[in-house]
């Protein structure tokens, strides 16, 4: 048996096949040509001599085709190599990169009319902020995702370590509900003074996290830094974020001792709010009546807001009785009459896709509320039971339970979790006091959906996770 193998030009493929023989020695087309090679069997892949091959053909043929010769070697056939530039056309929104304009930008003056994005976009294709235009950002900037713009464009300045810049920046994050970019902010500094603890403590009690303040704040002790009388300031603040009264008297009363610093007003009002938030009204104005100075309007102010808060109302006026007394100026601000309340006026801001939509209570019989209604069998055997108390209207238990449904956190929640990717954050904005009955709905909803949904509410941040919230169910 021989091989013959024949070569097509479709890449430099080599196809084989075997046949006999034939008995008669000429060939009867003179035009076929047959290459004759030894059996792939015995063929050495590194022969001693030059790999030949012999033509067979007919003798009246051509005599090259009778010459021995050593193939010609076939080269793949290449594709054609297109080459194109890059095109930089701006979009519709976007500036020219070309256009020389761009130099004469005044990013300043967009920051003043409030132009964030714009500001950014010009910033993204060349052009360059100074230190008044980061600082300008940073204050107007409420939005995570601007946030984490201007944050990478900082790192690319000559002061992106500067301490004054990222204290704003961790002020900023804070104010965007996240703690846990702030916290990057704070790691990656290589030096740390008062200023940048004092904002990360700030930024963990105003999102409902003071616990956290507070083992930052024995965290900045035990590294040797000093405290000062704003670092009593904030970790009050941080105690009483979360309820720790044992921990913010015990910071109070060794204040003296221990750092010789002398309380002020400002340490008189946080130990205040400290008890007061916990429902210790009581011992909050007999706190009050053990100053060694006259108490002030912020000491009376707190009180009054705190028992509003938890409804003493003779405590209330009596402290805002006293208030007016200190201050006159405060009886015009606080008895303001307030606009007409509307019908539909609860609104929650739902940030998801770097959009912000608007749900109202109104809208009931929507999809968000379909998806409301299908996580009702799940949230129940999860132990989730109704709390009517928050429903004032005069009807049935049903028909209450069923009102419960329709808050405009709980559609926001719900429209958040059909239109984003599992597992992503939800932000809600919420311009009423979020009510009991949606803070225990809404723990168990983290539960089973594990997300984690920050709420921000009129008085503060709620972080939901794995069923339970920063703040420790007092707000």
């Amino acid at each position: 048996m021989a091989s013959v193998t024949w070569l097509q030009p479709t890449n430099s493929t080599i196809s084989s096949t075997r046949f006999k023989p034939r008995p008669t020695a000429s060939n009867p087309n003179p035009h076929h040509l047959f290459l004759k090679t030894q059996p792939f069997s015995s063929f050495n892949p590194t022969p001693p001599n030059p790999f030949r091959t012999s033509a067979v053909n007919n003798p009246s043929t051509n005599s090259r085709y009778t010459r021995s010769s050593p193939p010609r070697p076939t080269r793949p056939r290449s594709k054609p190599v297109f080459k194109t530039q890059p095109t930089n056309y701006p979009t519709r929104n976007e500036p020219n990169v070309g256009d020389p304009s761009l130099k004469d930008v005044d990013l300043m003056g967009l920051c003043k009319e409030g132009k964030v994005e714009e500001a950014l976009e010009y910033m993204g294709h060349g052009v360059s902020a100074d230190y008044g235009v980061f600082c300008a950002l940073m204050e107007l900037c409420d939005g995570l995702k601007f946030g984490r713009k201007i944050e990478r464009y900082l790192k690319l300045t000559p002061f992106g370590r500067d301490i004054e810049l990222n204290v704003k920046l961790i002020e900023m994050f804070a104010k965007c509900g996240s703690t846990r970019d702030a916290r990057k902010v704070f790691d990656r500094m290589p030096e740390r003074d008062l200023r940048l603890w004092h904002s990360m403590i700030n930024a963990y009690a105003a999102n409902g996290e003071g616990s956290e303040g507070v083992v930052l704040f024995e965290k900045m002790r035990s590294e040797g830094l000093k405290p000062d009388k704003e670092s009593v300031a904030v970790v009050l603040g941080a105690c009483a974020s979360v309820g720790a009264v044992e921990e913010g008297v015990r910071y109070f009363e060794s204040m003296e001792d221990e750092y010789g610093i002398v309380p002020e007003v400002e340490h008189y009002v946080g130990v205040v709010d400290v008890l007061g938030k916990s429902g210790h009204l009581n011992e909050a104005v007999e706190f009050v009546e053990r100053m060694l100075f006259e108490p002030t309007a912020e000491v009376w102010e707190a009180l009054r807001d705190l028992a509003r808060v938890h409804g003493d109302l003779e405590l209330e006026d009596r402290a805002e009785e006293l208030l007016v007394s200190v201050d006159p100026s405060k009886a015009s601000g606080d008895k303001m009459p307030l606009p007409p309340r509307k019908k539909y006026s609860e609104i929650n801001m739902l940030e998801e896709r770097n959009k912000v939509s608007e749900y109202r209570c109104i809208d009931i019989y929507g999809v968000s509320y379909e998806q409301s209604k299908g996580l009702r069998g799940q949230m129940r055997e999860a132990g989730y039971v109704p709390d009517t108390r928050y429903v004032l209207h005069d009807i049935d238990q049903e028909a209450k339970e069923q009102a419960l449904q329709y808050h405009s956190e709980r559609l926001a929640i719900a429209y958040g979790l059909i239109s984003t990717p599992a597992r992503q954050t939800l932000r809600i904005i919420k311009n009423l006091r979020i009510c009991g009955d949606c803070h225990n709905a809404i723990k168990i909803m983290s539960k089973i959906v594990g997300r984690e949904l920050i709420v921000r509410d009129n008085k503060r941040f709620h972080h939901f996770k794995n069923g339970k919230c920063s703040c420790g169910d007092y707000w």
